[in-house]
């Protein structure tokens, strides 16, 4: 089945130990730290604790939930991670320390393996059916309901199309994955 449960993802500790994840995809199926083409993930983030460094890794962030914080890179930028599902993209190498906005926040992650591959996260706010296109790798529903030709998905549950169709309901955000191969 396709059907993803956030649940049924084991917390994991964060690449510098310093908070927990929980991966929801990864491929190929069963690769480590050093060796996925792409990974998603949600992250906990409970603590001004800084981001784990990936070398040759492209990431993407988008807040779930809580406050958030804001993220000092070591390039200068500052970003303010506080508006749910809006995805900030920067480099996994880059040192970014954190500062919360209020408690603890909880993230959806897309990592990538520069020069392997390349994509995003597009965040779906309207309600209605949705094509699963060739690059669409994955659809996590961070609120609502929403249909698939497999069963419906509640907030925390993903969904790996193969193809076919998709329908958001009214209450329904949702955010899609789209990744290709780099020629």
């Amino acid at each position: 089945m396709s059907i993803l449960r956030l649940a049924d993802c084991p917390a994991r500790p964060w690449k510098n130990g310093l908070g927990h994840t929980r991966e929801m995809a990864v491929h190929p199926p069963g690769a480590g730290m050093d060796d996925f083409l792409w990974r998603v993930s949600i992250a906990e983030v409970e603590g001004a604790a800084p981001f784990s460094a990936f070398r040759g890794i492209d990431r993407v962030i988008a807040l779930l939930e809580g406050d958030g914080f804001t993220m000092a890179l070591d390039d200068g930028r500052i970003h303010a991670l506080t508006t749910p599902c809006m995805p900030f993209a920067f480099p996994g190498e880059a040192g970014v320390d954190v500062a919360l906005a209020g408690g603890p926040s909880r993230d959806f992650n897309l990592m990538l393996r520069r020069g392997r591959v390349r994509g995003g996260i597009e965040a779906w706010r309207t309600a209605g059916p949705r094509q699963a296109g060739a690059t669409l790798t994955l659809v996590y529903c961070a609120s609502g309901h929403i249909d698939t030709g497999e069963g419906v998905l509640q907030a925390g549950d993903a969904w790996r199309p193969g193809s076919g169709a998709l329908s958001l309901h009214e209450d329904s955000l949702a955010l899609a994955v789209h990744i290709e191969p780099v020629a």
